[in-house]
């Protein structure tokens, strides 16, 4: 399973770091990555970073946010700074095993509100 945390309510300009902890998985995985949903939006791709460490960041927070993960890569970690009004939403971590074509392993949301 996965397990994300670290949501909350920050003020616009500051930071959070989210985690998400693989368990009872697959040893490795061909890709892990962050998604988020906000209300009345479809759910789109924030960032990922494949076992061998390439990571891929959206436009919308290219230079804001940073992914990475623990050595033991069965924890990945999504530092968001900068955050703005428009970060507000569910986030969410899944995993792409190998020979999938999409992410299908999906943690439960955590939520990230960004008051002015």
């Amino acid at each position: 399973q996965l397990q994300a945390s670290g949501g909350g309510l920050v003020q616009a300009g500051g930071s959070l770091r989210l985690s998400c902890v693989a368990s009872g998985l697959t040893s490795s995985y061909h890709s892990m990555g962050w998604f988020r949903q906000a209300p009345g939006k479809e759910r789109e791709v924030v960032s990922s970073i494949t076992w061998s460490g390439n990571m891929d960041y959206s436009n919308s927070v290219k230079g804001r946010f940073t992914i990475s993960r623990d050595n033991a890569k069965t924890t990945v970690y999504l530092q968001m700074n900068s955050l703005n009004l428009e970060d507000t939403a569910a986030y969410y971590c899944a995993m792409k095993r190998w020979g999938r074509s999409a992410f299908e392993i999906w943690g439960q949301g955590t939520q990230v509100t960004v008051s002015s």
